[in-house]
């Protein structure tokens, strides 16, 4: 009742007084699977900031491929082109949103792989510039329960290299029976909590 009401006057407030200014967001998963439950939320989280006045890019990282972060590679070839395209749009970007699915209770390994480069310049040096002073809002889909692991993990390494996360996350479990044919969320109790929680993110 109290998440409830929560959400009612977060949803009242940001209809009430609309985004002063366009806030440019970015919003991604840690999977590359084409039918993956994370893009899935991701879609939904992208579609719910653009109901709120938000601009909002979605980028797939199957769509992105990087080597993975050596040191070796960064001083003889410097950044990889996607690595340097990524971080540019979170540089360019007011606040950023990811999904990760939970593997082995940590995060994918091409998500890992991103905030390594990410937290790199194109100097071949460690920058926060990517992550200091941009609000994050992180969610994970899982078939079975999990969830909590990958977003406490997600939580303290973003926040390690400076990123604000936000308080509110979303963890959708029994994720095949969250989603429709369509790929859009179901369960109202879930939509509610990740509408919050974009609301958080936005404010």
């Amino acid at each position: 009742m109290i998440n409830m009401l929560k959400w009612f006057l977060i949803s009242a407030f940001t209809l009430i007084y609309p985004l002063a200014g366009e806030v440019n967001v970015l919003a991604l998963s840690g999977s590359t699977r084409t039918e993956s439950f994370n893009k899935k939320l991701i879609n939904e989280a992208a579609n719910i900031a653009r109901q709120k006045g938000a601009h909002v890019t979605v980028i797939d990282l199957k769509d992105y491929p990087i080597p993975f972060y050596d040191g070796d590679l960064e001083t003889n070839q410097g950044m990889p082109e996607n690595a340097k395209r990524i971080r540019k749009l979170m540089l360019a970007s007011d606040r950023i949103i990811i999904a990760s699915p939970e593997y082995n209770g940590s995060l994918s390994a091409v998500l890992k792989n991103l905030i390594d480069w990410a937290s790199r310049n194109e100097a071949g040096q460690p920058s926060r510039d990517a992550f200091t002073g941009k609000k994050f809002a992180i969610m994970s889909a899982s078939l079975g329960g999990g969830g909590s692991d990958v977003l406490s993990n997600l939580r303290a390494m973003i926040t390690r290299i400076g990123g604000n996360v936000i308080s509110d996350q979303t963890a959708v479990t029994n994720a095949s029976a969250a989603f429709n044919d369509q790929g859009r969320l179901e369960n109202r109790a879930l939509k509610n909590q990740l509408t919050q929680e974009i609301a958080q993110l936005l404010q």
